[in-house]
């Protein structure tokens, strides 16, 4: 065995890795199947399955038996590990021949696969499954590399095959995944035994080895000769795409753009319900979307199941130029509302002319896909990691187009066999099985000061409860060490100075790129200065009213500015203090900011109400543990006004309450998602987090 070098894909087999398995069959084929997936040009994350079969003890009978192991439905070979495959009796997955009444009861064998479970702690075994059981060969691979896809989506697929391979590959016309495509499989190697691989027909691929290395470089080998066949005729007879019908923006006013108007087409593409955006403008989506082809290409659609199942039928191209003035937003959604209202009514079209009289209820009509020509893509879903994935889905369709163009002329599934995959009962019940959104799922919260203390806390529970995060704090180092420690498309950061206008505007856009908008809008950012008015300087007053005061406007007047783009309300929550309630000594300048943090929070909620948008007030108090504000001088102040030491601070604040308890910056969390996710109908008012201190009662 010896490295191999390849140009179209990455070889990953690393020996060592391999050795410490071998002897364990499925281990190999799981380390095959995560670096398989670990190149988005062979398979996208969730596409394609892996499968191999392994002799096993039966438990009833001590005999030997056959098992076969394979992806589990929903699963991704990328990660895949044991708990996500499935492991069947092989012979009793062949005899369900026996049962088989036809491609029109093909939804009956998929119950069955139960009653074939070797492994009672499988996962739920996929639609796929037959296609691994029929065939004989003890590892197999079904993938989607573009490539492939690009000649099995080409309107002669199968002469090209021929021309690629001669009689090595077999090839079978697009069918539905399912039990009849197993023995379809099976018949095209019965007919040709000396094959080693099988073209699906708009579809994918079908590659085997008798070991799992075997395996994986015939499944390489085929790519990239597929790869080579067509970038050997890419771009010869004619441009690719037709060539550039138009100039990209450049970069960064791409991004400015992208910023600018992803407010706007999240708030249409949530009609439905809300939806959660990403942006890319990757040089392949800039090559299609600014082509002569685009206009061609993109209402066709996608052709590889998995591709439009992620990414709708097809997507929305937007008439607006590159360079459009966006700034009048109100105008830019008059002019884009004609283009989603058409798209709505397409798509009801298509679900009317192709539905059953079993199918599920029509979906949300709106587009998953948006091309803006010019300055790149927008996809917008559930979560942030389902629209990416429609996200690299897409770009994919792109790749397919541009190889089947490069050798023939692309062609998509009829809408029928589109539709009869995207309503399929079997992808319904797969829906179905989604376990339950969390409360703050589809929003996205910007929280200022979350770097650490009571806003990374913040930032914490939102998370927690389905939230997407924009972590913004003054000191860079902190920001990314708090996105750091949420898993991916979870949170993004950004450096935030509350104090100046622009440093605000940039941490929105970059929301905007990274979300697609923002929904509830923290400011946790704060300092505290104690000192009597002697001592009180007016350096210390203007740092306090431009972080706490100036700050909160900013964030609260651009804030607003992207609800009303997105039209679907909003929640702005200020962490103000008990203090602005209470007058104690030695505090003029920090209690008379956290004073008006708290009126501005009333008129707020005064005028913004109407539009949905509501103005909420959380009032910690001797938040000691976990907050940045009590290191250093503002703690040695309180001291000094309480008339005792820093070190004796949190037991006095913890028994001046009438709950006698300490406060943490978790409890300053629960608070304010009391606010986002539970106390919806409330707005202009302050919730104390502050163990009971009568004095700060605010009736």
């Amino acid at each position: 065995m010896q490295t191999v070098v390849y140009q179209h894909v990455n070889y990953l087999w690393d020996e060592a890795k391999a050795a410490e398995l071998s002897g364990d069959e499925v281990s190999l084929f799981l380390y095959r199947s995560n670096i398989l997936g670990a190149d988005l040009r062979i398979t996208n994350y969730g596409g394609g399955n892996t499968s191999c079969k392994t002799i096993e003890i039966d438990p009833l009978t001590g005999e030997e038996v056959e098992v076969m192991w394979v992806k589990g439905s929903g699963g991704d070979i990328g990660t895949l590990t044991r708990q996500g495959i499935a492991g069947l009796y092989t012979k009793r997955l062949r005899d369900l021949k026996n049962v088989y009444r036809g491609i029109e009861h093909e939804d009956e064998i998929v119950p069955l696969y139960y009653h074939c479970l070797y492994d009672l702690d499988s996962r739920a075994p996929s639609i796929d499954t037959a296609l691994h059981g029929l065939l004989p060969f003890k590892h197999i691979d079904h993938l989607h590399p573009d490539a492939l896809i690009s000649i099995a989506a080409a309107k002669d697929s199968q002469a090209i095959t021929k021309e690629i391979w001669g009689d090595k590959m077999g090839w079978v016309p697009w069918q539905r995944p399912g039990f009849d495509l197993g023995l379809q499989l099976e018949k095209c190697l019965n007919d040709n035994p000396t094959i080693k691989g099988i073209v699906l027909g708009g579809h994918g691929l079908f590659t085997w080895g008798d070991t799992s290395y075997e395996c994986y470089i015939n499944s390489l080998e085929v790519i990239e000769q597929a790869s080579e066949y067509i970038a050997e005729r890419e771009g010869k007879d004619r441009p690719v795409f037709g060539g550039a019908r138009m100039e990209s923006l450049p970069a960064e006013q791409r991004k400015s753009q992208a910023s600018t108007i992803a407010p706007i087409l999240r708030g249409l593409c949530s009609s439905y319900q809300r939806m959660i955006g990403h942006f890319t403008d990757d040089e392949r989506v800039l090559q299609f979307i600014n082509s002569e082809d685009l206009g061609r290409l993109a209402p066709l659609g996608t052709s590889c199941p998995d591709h439009f199942l992620r990414t709708k039928i097809q997507p929305l191209v937007l008439e607006l130029r590159a360079d459009e003035d966006l700034s009048d937003a109100e105008a830019v959604k008059a002019k884009l509302l004609p283009s989603f209202e058409q798209y709505r009514k397409e798509y009801t079209e298509y679900y009317e002319s192709c539905k059953h009289s079993n199918s599920p209820a029509i979906r949300d009509t709106n587009p998953v896909v948006i091309l803006y020509p010019g300055v790149g893509m927008f996809s917008f879903a559930k979560n942030k990691q389902t629209a990416r994935v429609a996200s690299e889905f897409y770009i994919n369709a792109i790749n397919v187009m541009r190889g089947a163009e490069a050798i023939s002329e692309y062609t998509a599934l009829p809408r029928q066999e589109a539709f009869d995959i995207e309503y399929w009962l079997l992808e319904e019940a797969k829906l179905q099985r989604m376990p339950k959104e969390k409360p703050l799922s589809r929003k996205v919260a910007l929280i200022s000061g979350a770097g650490g203390g009571i806003g990374k806390a913040i930032a914490d529970k939102l998370a927690e409860e389905g939230a997407n995060i924009v972590v913004t704090d003054l000191d860079e180092t902190r920001a990314k060490s708090a996105h750091e420690t949420y898993k991916r498309d979870v949170s993004s950061y950004a450096v935030c100075d509350v104090s100046s206008t622009d440093s605000i505007r940039s941490a929105f856009d970059k929301a905007c790129l990274e979300f697609g908008g923002v929904d509830i809008v923290i400011h946790s950012a704060g300092l505290a200065i104690s000192k009597p008015i002697a001592d009180t300087s007016i350096k210390d007053w203007d740092l306090l009213q431009d972080v706490l005061v100036k700050g909160q406007f900013s964030l609260s007047k651009i804030g607003t500015e992207i609800f009303r783009k997105q039209g679907l309300g909003g929640d702005i929550i200020n962490i103000a203090s008990k203090n602005g309630l209470v007058a104690g000594p030695n505090n003029v300048g920090y209690g008379t900011a956290k004073a008006a943090q708290q009126h501005m929070t009333r008129l707020l909620a005064a005028e913004l109400g109407p539009e949905k948008i509501r103005v909420n007030t959380v009032n910690p108090d001797g938040v000691i543990v976990g907050s940045k504000i009590w290191e250093g001088a503002w703690a040695e102040g309180r001291a000094k006004a309480y008339g005792i030491t820093v070190e004796e601070l949190p037991a006095f604040y913890a028994k001046r309450n009438l709950l006698n308890e300490i406060i943490r910056p978790e409890d300053i969390a629960n608070a304010v998602y009391a606010l986002t996710a539970i106390l919806d109908k409330s707005t202009g008012n302050i919730i104390n987090v502050d163990g009971g201190m009568a004095n700060a009662f605010v009736r």
